[in-house]
């Protein structure tokens, strides 16, 4: 099948078309600046090279439009017509404990979805732009949903559960949720056809880590603990979110500076991390290069950073009693070699023993970077949560 995958959120529009017979991706590319006078469709062409279409002034409608007409464009395009993509896969963020797995998309499931948009006010309204867009343009095409919060709702109660008064749980649905879900998925399962081993067998941490970061235990193929919680929030120390942070010190700095709810809310989540830190950047590329340069606000920033990491790793180990895999991915994971190395290192204790020379040269590809002797196994993976969207649309379609 033809698959097109929509990531669709609150100012763009990402995309992918794969060929699910060969998991080849067909094209990709994105609208950015959707509702501003300089908004553009960046592609990938063909051959490998980029370009850049001048869109101006459009809502998500004329963004999916513009990507639909470059596919089919007689000189950039790859196929002839819309009627060659057998179906639309979505990336939904939140589906509270609505959806424990890819669904085919209903008015009932727009419904559903809709109930959850006091979750994730700022994802949720998006990825509808995106079904509703696909809707007006492509009636007859079948959608599909899949959902950043589905992998993780076999974690159990003990682990999801706040202890928060009970009604909060019961009337507000407040509970940890985790995100990132189809990527921890996907790498989990492909780590484990990557060393040749059952994931019924085996115990794995996968940890997402990028300007957004979350770590997942996994044990026999199944979530048991996330990072993430009821937002994308806590947990892990990130580009420019706060993770972990005692709920008091937030209330006394809304009493001491008069914050409101939505002062807070862009402190926590655009003006912390790494970035509120260092006062540099949430771009770990920057931090190294000005923890190279001397830089002690950076070298703080880096080493709370790789702490939060640590420390994530070793209770999800302790909660499994024990790990057997370790896998790195995401923007930071795939390509930071120091930052593994750093971890790596400190995990020593648990009988992780990492090769040092393969580490420092690995980017961006699927590898092994521990020794033979390594009682823990350590692999990058690189995540690839658009194939992931791409098959469970063509398994939920294939049955239509």
């Amino acid at each position: 099948m033809k698959i097109l995958v929509i990531n669709s959120g609150s100012s763009s529009v990402k995309y992918k078309l794969i060929d699910t017979t060969t998991d080849r991706t067909m094209a990709e590319g994105g609208v950015e600046k959707i509702g501003l006078a300089d908004g553009f469709l960046k592609y990938k062409r063909a051959d490998g090279s980029k370009a850049i279409l001048e869109l101006g002034c459009t809502d998500h409608q004329g963004a999916i439009k513009a990507i639909l007409g470059i596919l089919t464009d007689p000189a950039e395009g790859c196929i002839s017509s819309y009627a060659e993509i057998d179906a639309v896969g979505h990336r939904v963020v939140h589906g509270a404990e609505k959806f424990t797995e890819s669904v085919l998309i209903t008015d009932e499931v727009k419904d559903m979805i809709r109930q959850c948009y006091d979750l994730a006010p700022l994802h949720n309204p998006a990825n509808m732009t995106g079904i509703e867009a696909i809707t007006a343009l492509m009636p007859d095409v079948p959608q599909v949903g899949v959902f950043d919060t589905a992998f993780h709702q076999t974690m159990p109660a003990k682990s999801y559960m706040y202890a928060l008064p009970y009604k909060y749980y019961e009337q507000d649905g407040v509970r940890r949720y985790g995100f990132h879900g189809t990527s921890h998925r996907y790498v989990s399962q492909r780590v484990c056809e990557f060393l040749g081993v059952n994931a019924a067998d085996v115990r794995i941490i996968t940890c997402h880590v990028g300007n957004g970061g979350s770590i997942t235990a996994v044990e026999h193929g199944h979530s048991v603990d996330t990072s993430m919680g009821l937002t994308p929030t806590e947990g892990l120390m990130m580009g420019t979110r706060v993770g972990d942070v005692d709920p008091g010190a937030l209330t006394y700095l809304m009493g001491k500076h008069h914050l409101s709810v939505n002062d807070l809310q862009r402190v926590i989540n655009k003006e912390s991390g790494i970035a509120g830190v260092t006062g540099i950047s949430s771009d770990m590329r920057e931090i190294e290069a000005a923890v190279n340069a001397g830089d002690e606000r950076a070298r703080l920033g880096l080493e709370m950073y790789e702490q939060r990491i640590i420390k994530y790793i070793g209770a999800y180990a302790a909660e499994m009693g024990g790990v057997d895999v370790i896998v790195f991915t995401g923007g930071v994971g795939e390509n930071q070699t120091g930052l593994r190395a750093d971890v790596c290192r400190s995990l020593a204790f648990m009988g992780v023993e990492l090769d040092e020379a393969v580490n420092a040269k690995s980017r961006g590809e699927e590898v092994e970077i521990s020794t033979p002797a390594s009682r823990v196994k350590v692999c990058v993976i690189p995540t690839d949560e658009e194939l992931m969207i791409a098959r469970d649309t063509e398994a939920i379609v294939g049955k239509l």
